[in-house]
């Protein structure tokens, strides 16, 4: 296997026995971007020169007796809403298409500190509004394991390029399923923590109240030692939850004996498409044989979720995006007077999506119809993490599909934006709750798409997702 295509513990290996260098890696990574991105399209911006000049600094270092620690020299690719000091932030859209970063983010900083190397910025739907990297100003980005299909969204980049080994790991943002649904679809890990237990800092916003960073990885063990990296409390985050951070490779045994596993029969309907729930009952049959108990649940409020995350999401958008209007940074329009600066630069500026999603919030703030709407979702949101709670006091995790189908085609759903949103069904109700949940690769479809598997766990217990995850890798053929 080649080093673009290993994972990172496993290049940590080579690296402790001094077979491979740091140089050697990074080289490895940016020949495969040069073979593979202009057909998939993972990267806004590539930083070549910079990860080779610091894949250089860093083998000295060692030389000179620096400890390798399990993520230094390991390249890794940020989702292009993470703030990186010096380079461009662009969130895929127009109105930052020259907008440099003056400072880093909190889990920028973190993986400085570890020694890994950024490799580039990848491609995203612009602001992170959609589900499959197709509304972003640079293009659209195809899926590695078939390129007529969609890589999922809106961290379809990140997927995509550590499912093509441009990339060894990635960290991608989770509003409503951003990081899972890609991860099913390009056959890799990604794993959205709880709401709080990553800083925020640094991360351009969405939606506040649901946006989360996490990592997607090629298996269990690399999204393990990525939680221990990224998580913490930061006072710089007035959402950032003061807890105690475990060492997660401890939470990764083969044992799911007396593990007490709930399936929302809510999350198996008419819809999921019959290979996808093959899938699950293998997966379930798979942990029952080793120990696990199988029974069946109800989350009932699950049918008001898809309304509830599009009228949260929406206006907290509405109101994060009213920065944008040429002033104090990123794109200007030329006018003779501020107000139509303000109109064209927006005009200008953000694509259909954006604005789609910046109407229908505003609407639902306006005077008349907050109480209508807004005050409306928020009960709801209640509602559905109330089902959580109840489910949680019988069960230690929940499974379920990340997404009703597998890949769809390039094009596919783009002038059905109903459509488009229905296609994150099973992955915003963990959003809305605030819970950790995690997607693993379980397989393929007839036409050899990948398969997702959702397990989702009570707040902050990202251990007993990494442990039933782990098992499941650990006795499939998925495993590395």
């Amino acid at each position: 296997m080649e080093l673009a295509e290993l994972a990172a513990h496993e290049i940590h290996c080579l690296l402790k026995k001094k077979e491979v260098s740091v140089v050697e890696v990074v080289d490895a990574v940016l020949t495969r971007i040069d073979e593979v991105d202009d057909n998939i399209g993972a990267f806004i911006t590539v930083n070549g020169e910079g990860a080779q000049r610091e894949a250089l600094r860093i083998d000295q270092e060692i030389s000179r007796g620096r400890e390798i620690l399990p993520l230094t020299g390991i390249p890794v690719a940020i989702k292009d809403l993470i703030c990186i000091k010096g380079m461009k932030t662009t969130c895929a859209s127009r109105i930052l298409n020259n907008f440099y970063s003056p400072y880093d983010a909190t889990v920028i900083e973190k993986l400085r500190e570890a020694g890994t190397i950024f490799i580039g910025k990848t491609n995203m739907d612009e602001f992170a509004m959609g589900s499959s990297t197709e509304n972003s100003c640079f293009g659209i980005t195809r899926n590695p394991l078939n390129p007529d299909t969609v890589p999922g969204g809106s961290s379809g980049g990140s997927a995509a390029a550590v499912a093509a080994g441009e990339a060894i790991i990635a960290l991608g943002s989770d509003t409503g399923g951003s990081i899972r649904q890609p991860a099913a679809f390009c056959g890799v890990v990604g794993l959205v923590p709880t709401y709080g237990l990553v800083s925020r800092f640094g991360l351009v916003a969405f939606a506040s109240s649901l946006d989360q960073i996490g990592p997607i990885t090629r298996d269990v063990r690399d999204c393990a030692l990525l939680m221990n990296l990224i998580c913490g409390y930061d006072p710089r985050d007035s959402t950032s939850a003061a807890t105690n951070i475990p060492d997660y490779t401890d939470s990764l045994l083969n044992d799911v004996r007396e593990v007490k596993i709930g399936i929302p029969k809510q999350y198996f309907g008419e819809e999921v498409d019959e290979e996808v729930a093959e899938a699950m009952r293998e997966a379930m049959a798979l942990f029952k044989r080793h120990g696990a108990k199988i029974e069946n649940v109800s989350l009932p409020n699950t049918e008001y979720a898809i309304a509830t995350y599009y009228l949260i999401a929406t206006a907290e958008a509405s109101s994060n995006l009213a920065r944008y209007d040429g002033v104090g940074y990123g794109q200007r329009e030329k006018s003779d007077n501020i107000l139509e600066m303000y109109e064209k630069t927006r005009e200008a500026g953000f694509g259909d999506e954006v604005k789609r999603r910046i109407m229908l919030g505003t609407y639902v703030l306006s005077a008349g119809y907050y109480e209508t709407y807004y005050l409306k979702a928020q009960q709801a949101r209640a509602l559905i993490r109330d089902d959580f709670e109840k489910a949680f006091q019988k069960f230690d995790c929940l499974l379920a599909p990340v997404s009703p189908t597998t890949a769809f085609k390039v094009g596919e759903k783009t002038d059905d934006p109903l459509k488009m949103y229905l296609s994150d069904i099973f992955t915003i109700p963990v959003n809305l709750a605030g819970l950790p949940a995690i997607s693993i690769p379980c397989g393929f479809n007839s036409l050899g798409s990948a398969i997702g598997l959702q397990l989702i766990a009570k707040p902050f217990n990202e251990e007993m997702l990494l442990r039933v995850a782990y098992t499941f890798e650990e006795n499939t053929k998925m495993s590395r």
